[in-house]
């Protein structure tokens, strides 16, 4: 686990921002809840800067994989962090990354998994922030680590979002 780009990111900073993109017409879950999980995650783990999530559809997530990572085929959350590469010119160091989520891989997903939309969504996004912040699961210790801070952080959303609706 690469702890080296939390560390970059843990002095307070004004204008933290999280903002979401969509090009599907519906992303089942409010901007609102979206802005405070990430928000939620970045506090708890002391981090700031400014993360980037995007709602894509199968088409363009399979064409991200494959440029990425080298397979045809649409996955269900690709993260990048700002801090891979080579530097961008105008990119500042407060920009943590960005996270694509792919609405319809995840509503299968869920189904087959025979949980909520929402439950599933939340993981991937919650997954998406632990990767741009360096979290891995290549490793099996670093896998418990990543998938230990996951639940724990979606145990503590589920709830947010399933009071929201009642």
């Amino acid at each position: 686990m690469k702890k080296a780009a939390i560390s970059l990111y843990n002095q307070k900073k004004e204008g933290d921002t999280c903002t979401v993109y969509q090009t599907v017409r519906h992303i089942g879950i409010s901007k609102k809840i979206i802005q405070k999980v990430v928000t939620d995650v970045l506090q708890s783990l002391r981090v700031h800067g400014d993360v980037s999530v995007h709602y894509i559809g199968t088409k363009k997530m399979q064409t991200l994989n494959y440029r990425f990572r080298g397979k045809n085929s649409p996955t269900d959350v690709l993260s990048f962090a700002a801090q891979e590469g080579e530097s961008i010119p105008g990119v500042s160091h407060h920009d943590l990354g960005d996270i694509f989520i792919c609405v319809p891989y995840i509503q299968v997903q869920a189904r087959s998994c025979g949980i909520s939309y929402t439950e599933e969504s939340l993981r991937m996004l919650i997954h998406g922030v632990l990767h741009i912040l360096g979290y891995d699961h290549e490793k099996t210790p670093d896998a418990k680590v990543m998938f230990r801070l996951q639940e724990k952080f979606l145990s503590q959303h589920v709830k947010i979002q399933d009071r929201s609706f009642s």
